[in-house]
């Protein structure tokens, strides 16, 4: 008998050099055994060294996405990554009151406001967005420490800061926060602070040496939606998460003459011969 595996929703940007975006999303949820769904939020003129171009979707239609796709198949998670405009961000919040997301569906939030290279994603007035609108809604919330840099004015530097940081965005009403150390290059390790209001989890795996983690934070959150998607605890989905990222990490490839993508094939078996 054919099963429906769970599903889970991305509402994100595309990346037309396939390492980050919804087309991450999509192969982790995959790779994850979660079936996929997309609301389009931006496409992006992207490769391995620079996005160039960035064209909006309109924000009805951002909301009409996500509408489509609850109201028919229904979902078990989602999350979010590029969100482009404030007119975006604020659709996005009226649909989680509308069909529920971060109340009867986990909402994992990927502050996406930094690019590659630390270069902010989005206006100041987007930023407020996140901040106000769509923090309080949000069950996680993924921030890199080049996003809390910007998200909060904190430039993080050592792990107390981090914890620090954990305790400020919380405080702007996520349920949980996910603080990611992969930036504070000068800890042998790589360790996120999960943090709930009271409680602070450590997730910690050892740090891969190499200039290829292009789509690592779309992919972490991705996996751990996945996980909600299939019923996990948020600490059992961020333990999961982490493990699945830092395998992609380990193996990821050099693509172009940038950045390369972290890697989903660990999950795979060797393709057949054609």
């Amino acid at each position: 008998m054919t099963v429906t595996p769970p599903v889970a929703l991305t509402v994100a940007g595309s990346d037309s050099g396939g390492g980050a975006g919804l087309q991450a999303d999509l192969r982790t949820f995959t790779a994850c055994g979660v079936h996929g769904c997309v609301a389009v939020t931006a496409v992006t003129v992207q490769n391995s060294r620079a996005v160039t171009g960035i064209v909006e979707i309109p924000p009805s239609t951002v909301a009409d996405q996500i509408r489509a796709v609850v109201s028919d198949i229904g979902i078990g998670a989602a999350k979010t990554g590029m969100l482009a405009s404030a007119g975006i961000i604020s659709a996005v919040t009226k649909m989680c009151d509308e069909v529920g997301l971060g109340t009867s569906v986990p909402l994992v939030v990927d502050p996406v406001a930094a690019s590659m290279h630390g270069d902010p994603l989005l206006t100041a007035d987007a930023l407020d967005g996140v901040r106000s609108e769509l923090f309080p809604h949000a069950t996680l919330v993924t921030p890199n420490l080049d996003e809390v840099r910007l998200l909060i004015g904190l430039d993080v530097q050592s792990r107390a800061q981090q914890y620090d940081a954990a305790r400020a965005l919380h405080a702007l009403g996520p349920q949980w926060v996910l603080v990611k150390g992969g930036h504070l290059h000068d800890d042998p390790e790589c360790v996120d602070l999960l943090y709930d209001g009271s409680d602070v989890i450590e997730f910690t795996a050892p740090r891969v040496a190499t200039p290829h983690t292009h789509g690592g934070g779309d992919t972490l959150a991705a996996a751990i939606t996945s996980a909600l998607a299939r019923g996990a605890d948020m600490p059992t989905a961020v333990r999961y998460g982490k493990h699945y990222v830092s395998q992609a990490v380990a193996h990821a490839y050099p693509l172009g003459t940038g950045v390369g993508p972290v890697s989903p094939f660990w999950r795979l078996r060797p393709a057949d011969p054609c």
